[in-house]
């Protein structure tokens, strides 16, 4: 398996974005395929690059899948059919700013990192944190008012 899945995810992306892209033509299917073909084959060939790609696996995964929940729950709250009820512009940010949260919250808690990132802004520490969040907003609410006040 060590060398199967990053040849196929190899072959594949090479494959799809010289499709997409038709960098070699139309109806070139061929020389695409071998081009993505030997990209696999030379990934296969160098161990170092190999294990890259075989570490990096599970995050691309676990990442697509997130990507694939986000993108699922945001279409439900857009309603885009005919007949769907329709929510105004602000509260489509609004349900998807909290579905990205939610998202990132239950990520952080599944892997692990909830209570590294949780003591990070209420530990003992804190203080130092809060402060420069404050002083952040507080800097990009002038910078706003400053750019949105002049019109």
């Amino acid at each position: 398996m060590d060398f199967v899945l990053p040849f196929v995810l190899v072959f594949t992306l090479i494959f799809a974005i010289l499709q997409k892209t038709q960098i070699l033509g139309d109806d070139k299917r061929q020389i695409d395929a071998l081009i993505g073909g030997v990209a696999g084959l030379m990934l296969i060939a160098f161990p170092a690059a190999r294990s890259i790609v075989v570490l990096l696996m599970p995050f691309l995964a676990v990442s697509a899948v997130l990507l694939l929940v986000f993108m699922l729950l945001y279409g439900f709250i857009l309603g885009k059919k005919e007949g769907d009820p329709v929510l105004g512009k602000a509260w489509q940010v609004t349900f998807g700013a909290i579905l990205f949260v939610a998202l990132v919250t239950f990520f952080l808690m599944i892997t692990g990192y909830w209570d590294m990132v949780y003591y990070f802004f209420f530990g003992s520490n804190s203080s130092q944190v809060w402060a420069n969040i404050v002083l952040i907003v507080a800097i990009a609410a002038a910078v706003g008012a400053v750019l949105w006040g002049s019109k």
